[in-house]
């Protein structure tokens, strides 16, 4: 008999980053040891899905990420696309997505050497139930005082074009390369309802939903298994409970069960 589980809780790993924070907020356990910036959790090996929570204190560098077809033509398995869904937000606090005209490779390259990329960079206010795409190419960087949870591609290439004067690697030749560096496109952004169930990105690599406890409808689609990330109450697949600050993989997705009250995103791969 094949009692092979369907569904598994994702270990929880800390990453720190210069930019993160000494305490993490509730439900995670405040105590870090060191500047926490990301929590991941990793999929088996057969989901090219990663699910991060991402804590920032200072803003993060101004960045971008390359295409698959461009990844690959410099070694790389897979380009990175990628999208946040925000948990809380300070009162002043701004995501920085796209540019406020356009830049071409060698105006960008100009810019992020001298600093001026940062007052070329729009910079969006921010709150808590926004989602937000990042296709490949996008210039972004996340401010600081933001707690969101990133589902991506499971790659991890990211090309910093300025970092505020950290000393971290640049990566000003790739990075401009791949840049499409233009203002951000509207349809990128959306407000979440979080009384309703609602497909929020159907893209070349990922699809992306949130769910109500009392509308389960858009997992129909779901073939190859989800990435489940409770938001608030419970949420069961094929037997295992996670809650919110932890991420379920569920092969099955027909065995979910959010109870009352429950809200979670799920991210899954377009075959």
């Amino acid at each position: 008999m094949d009692v092979t589980m369907k569904a598994q809780k994702l270990d929880t790993i800390r990453v720190e980053k210069p930019w993160g924070v000494d305490r993490l907020p509730p439900p995670f356990d405040a105590r870090t040891g060191g500047r926490v910036g990301e929590i991941w959790f990793r999929p088996p090996q057969s989901n090219p899905l990663l699910v991060k929570y991402i804590f920032t204190s200072e803003r993060l560098s101004i960045q971008v990420h390359p295409d698959d077809r461009q990844a690959q033509a410099r070694g790389l398995s897979a380009g990175k696309e990628e999208c946040w869904y925000i948990l809380d937000a300070e009162p002043d606090a701004v995501l920085g997505i796209g540019t406020l005209r356009a830049l071409g490779e060698r105006e960008l390259a100009d810019t992020a050497r001298s600093g001026a990329i940062e007052a070329l960079m729009e910079w969006h206010p921010v709150r808590a139930n926004m989602f937000i795409h990042i296709p490949p190419g996008t210039v972004h960087a996340i401010g600081a005082g933001v707690t969101l949870v990133e589902i991506q591609q499971n790659v991890d290439v990211t090309y910093r074009l300025y970092d505020y004067g950290r000393p971290r690697e640049l990566h000003l030749a790739d990075g401009t390369a791949v840049a499409m560096a233009a203002p951000m496109s509207r349809d990128l952004c959306r407000q979440v309802d979080i009384a309703e169930s609602a497909l929020l990105l159907d893209s070349r690599h990922l699809v992306v939903a949130h769910l109500n406890a009392n509308d389960l409808s858009p997992l129909a689609d779901v073939r190859d298994g989800a990435m489940i990330v409770p938001l608030s109450g419970t949420v069961k697949a094929d037997g295992v409970t996670a809650q919110a600050g932890e991420c379920l993989w569920a092969e099955d997705v027909a065995t979910i069960e959010a109870g009352a009250g429950a809200r979670f995103l799920a991210g899954w791969h377009k075959p």
